[in-house]
């Protein structure tokens, strides 16, 4: 067997790391995962067993190894793993759509499946385009989009990402110039579920808002945002109030609602969709990361029965297809274990309306987060600590010492991934109370010896 020096060595210069330069390498491989925790080994060759506080980039809700994830991708394998989806159909598709379709706010009625969020949010900007075409309104060619918001790294999904402080400034020049509102105000909700925010902020971004959109309506095609928590942005919450008005602006100016709840959608708010908090109902939403409890690369985009009836109607100039089809489109087995993700988050069948099992998981990570991060307050160098459902910040000072604190976090039995100022958790949904108490330990004292002083 490989040891971890062997792979960490043969990583560096070979592979690239998400937003790392090539010579960057990994610091640790993994050698084991299961539950919560990964076991993962340094350049040494000491092995840290961890609480993966990432649970995969905010996508392995179940936990690494869940015997009904794998059961579902087992079963689906031995029957077949993959057929071209152009001309073809299978249970796997078709049972997911209608789940998603069950489980989506009111109105959501068709379903395009992707292959990762951020190419649900390209077909998302695609329908929206197509759908003002067929409705007579070609001129319709820009959309809205909020400073601080991130939505994916390909083209169409960066050109609605934060233009200055995002991660795709480089790209500038070959994206396209969006429309971009300010930031919406900052919010806190409090475990007893109140919102907390400055009211007059909010009615001057509102003002602001509704000018703006009133000013250039006449070519925006439609709105995107992502409701309540800007995640790669700087995991900013801001009040449900926003995604009202922006409802409100889209329908004045018929312009389209586009809701990214790629890392916001399954719970992870507090709410099954992050826009329940709003009690509003989007005309296009896009879903990914937690659809297959981590286990493979799959996403959605639903759209209304209006938005589908107008590229149906033929009326656009590019027909009544949508034009979007990649070669794994509804894969089989992805579609068989995002199944299996939602009857784990939906519970038995006959579990009564709200005692779904993530709720109660939800809760439990929103109650020992806010415990467990509650000492980092008094620290010097942090700035703000929040925490919505199953998500907890510890806002610092000054730009995060990420390769400094992941190695203090690891040394106490966490895995986190810093970023900007930014040290923050998302785990996964399974994780119990010693777990997030180990979690909330491990970062306070992590903050405490990199940024304390």
């Amino acid at each position: 067997m490989k040891t971890a020096t062997d792979l960490l060595t043969r990583d560096a210069g070979l592979l690239w790391h998400p937003y790392a330069p090539l010579d960057a390498g990994a610091h640790y491989a993994v050698t084991a995962a299961g539950g919560a925790e990964l076991t993962l080994r340094d350049a040494q060759g000491a092995e840290h067993r961890v609480i993966d506080g990432m649970a995969s980039w905010w996508s392995m809700v179940h936990g690494y190894r869940n015997p009904a994830l794998d059961a579902a991708a087992h079963a689906q394998i031995d029957a077949f793993s993959h057929v071209m989806f152009g001309g073809l159909t299978h249970q796997p598709a078709i049972e997911l759509a209608e789940r998603l379709v069950e489980l989506a706010p009111e109105g959501l009625r068709h379903v395009f499946l992707a292959d990762s969020g951020s190419i649900s949010v390209e077909v998302a900007l695609k329908l929206a385009l197509q759908y003002q075409d067929a409705c007579g309104r070609p001129e319709r060619r820009r959309f809205l989009a909020l400073r601080g918001g991130y939505h994916g790294d390909t083209f169409a999904a960066m050109s609605v990402c934060d233009p200055v402080d995002g991660m795709h400034a480089a790209f500038a020049p070959l994206a396209r110039e969006q429309l971009f509102l300010p930031r919406p105000p900052a919010a806190e909700r409090t475990i007893a579920g109140d919102w907390i925010y400055d009211e007059d902020e909010l009615q001057l971004w509102e003002t602001r808002a509704r000018r703006m959109a009133a000013q250039h309506a006449g070519t925006l095609a439609g709105i995107i945002c992502e409701p309540l928590l800007q995640g790669a942005g700087g995991m900013f919450i801001y009040p449900p109030r926003v995604l009202q008005v922006l409802r409100e602006i889209a329908d004045e100016h018929r312009m389209l609602l586009i809701l990214d709840e790629i890392a916001t959608g399954f719970g992870r708010t507090g709410k099954l969709f992050a826009a329940q908090h709003a009690g509003i109902e989007p005309d296009i939403m896009c879903v990914g990361k937690a659809l297959t409890g981590g286990y493979l690369s799959l996403a959605a985009m639903l759209c209304t029965a209006a938005v589908a009836a107008a590229l149906d109607s033929g009326a656009g100039t590019a027909g009544s297809a949508l034009l979007h089809g990649p070669t794994f489109m509804g894969n089989p087995l992805a579609c068989a274990v995002a199944c299996a993700s939602l009857d784990l988050l939906a519970g038995p069948a006959g579990t009564a309306p709200g005692q779904a099992p993530w709720q109660a998981q939800v809760a439990r990570l929103e109650r020992g987060l806010s415990s467990s991060l509650a000492g980092t307050r008094a620290l010097p160098g942090v700035r703000q600590v929040r925490v919505l459902g199953g998500v907890g910040v510890i806002q610092l000072q000054a730009p995060v010492q990420v390769a400094a604190v992941t190695r203090a976090a690891v040394q106490r039995g966490a895995w986190v991934r810093p970023f900007r100022d930014l040290v923050y958790v998302m785990p996964p949904y399974i994780c119990t109370e010693d777990q997030l108490r180990t979690l909330g330990s491990a970062l306070t004292a992590a903050v405490a010896e990199v940024h304390g002083e």
